[in-house]
């Protein structure tokens, strides 16, 4: 990291496993984080999980001034934002909540200062309803964990002001994070969205007796997941068109999907849910959700090292490629 676009002082509103998550992240990248929370002990809790994300964060490589020591903690919301640059909300998922916030948030804080949210599907237009400077307000979404996935779906609101979605891309993408503009607001976002369209064909295959818990999750991480891993469905569809690229694969493959989507509308039951938690116990074994999350947090260090291995080289194609395009325009 070589810049942090203006900002050196962020607030964290909520310190469960996104607000621990992101306070770890941030101070890593060497910035000055004030956390709050009124739940009991919640300043042990979240300086428990700094501690253990933090190999982590030093074998992904800290910025300089980077230390656990400019983590504060204030159960006082209006101590805990006073200076900040950037504030991220991290509470429970209701809309009265989050309105009742951003507008003591907006009431309190100069108008600089970027106000966010966590948010995986309250959309911003609700959020910032009650705030008479709703321009500086912004969905920045993470993928969890926050201190590890590089994703952050950037979304504002009908009244969000441009230059504050600028300004959010723009330092996350200092800090080493992969940055979307999510232009429309849409329930679910983009990337949820997506595991929402998988989730409901794992549910329909489960139900229909086709595979169990184990082979449809055998299927994901050991088939198309370890693609997904390396590169995003558009460019492996490229590659799965042969010498013909794209416009083979979608001549030859698009029109048969469609008659697969007709068939994928699972009914929710008790039992189904009841077979898929009891198949999901069953596969977990006698890993406590810790262990699960450290094999999880091991294997995507190892996988996050490959990528940045080709990350230069895959920039340097993608620019090449967008210039002979506008060039052939």
């Amino acid at each position: 990291m070589t810049s942090n676009n203006g900002f050196q002082k962020v607030t964290i509103i909520g310190t469960g496993v996104i607000g621990a998550s992101w306070a770890a992240f941030f101070l890593a990248q060497g910035l000055d984080v004030v956390a709050t929370d009124i739940a009991p002990d919640a300043d042990l809790a979240l300086r428990r999980f700094v501690d253990a994300a933090w190999p982590a964060l030093t074998q992904l490589g800290l910025a300089a001034g980077a230390t656990r020591d400019r983590l504060k903690f204030t159960s006082d919301l209006h101590v805990a934002i006073k200076g900040a640059d950037l504030v991220v909300e991290n509470g429970p998922e209701r809309a009265d909540f989050k309105i009742k916030l951003f507008a003591d948030l907006d009431a309190h804080t100069p108008v600089s200062t970027i106000l966010a949210s966590s948010s995986s599907g309250i959309p911003m237009t609700v959020i910032q309803s009650g705030c008479k400077n709703p321009g500086r307000c912004v969905i920045c979404h993470p993928f969890n964990p926050p201190h590890l996935m590089p994703l952050v779906e950037v979304v504002g609101g009908e009244k969000t002001d441009e230059d504050t979605v600028k300004r959010a891309m723009a330092f996350f993408q200092s800090l080493g994070k992969k940055p979307i503009h999510i232009r429309k607001e849409m329930k679910g976002f983009v990337a949820n969205r997506l595991q929402a369209a998988l989730w409901r064909e794992v549910l329909f295959l489960i139900s229909e007796g086709v595979a169990d818990v184990k082979a449809v999750d055998d299927a994901v991480s050991w088939g198309p997941g370890l693609r997904w891993g390396v590169m995003g469905p558009n460019i492996l569809g490229h590659l799965g068109g042969g010498q013909g690229g794209i416009q083979h694969f979608i001549d030859h493959l698009f029109q048969p999907m469609t008659t697969w989507w007709a068939t994928s509308d699972p009914l929710l039951t008790p039992e189904l849910e009841a077979q898929i938690a009891s198949g999901t116990l069953e596969l977990a074994g006698n890993r406590s959700i810790e262990e699960l999350e450290r094999e999880r947090d091991n294997m995507l260090l190892e996988l996050l090292a490959t990528r940045a291995k080709g990350e230069l080289a895959a920039q340097a194609a993608y620019e090449s490629g967008r210039k002979e395009l506008s060039a052939n325009k």
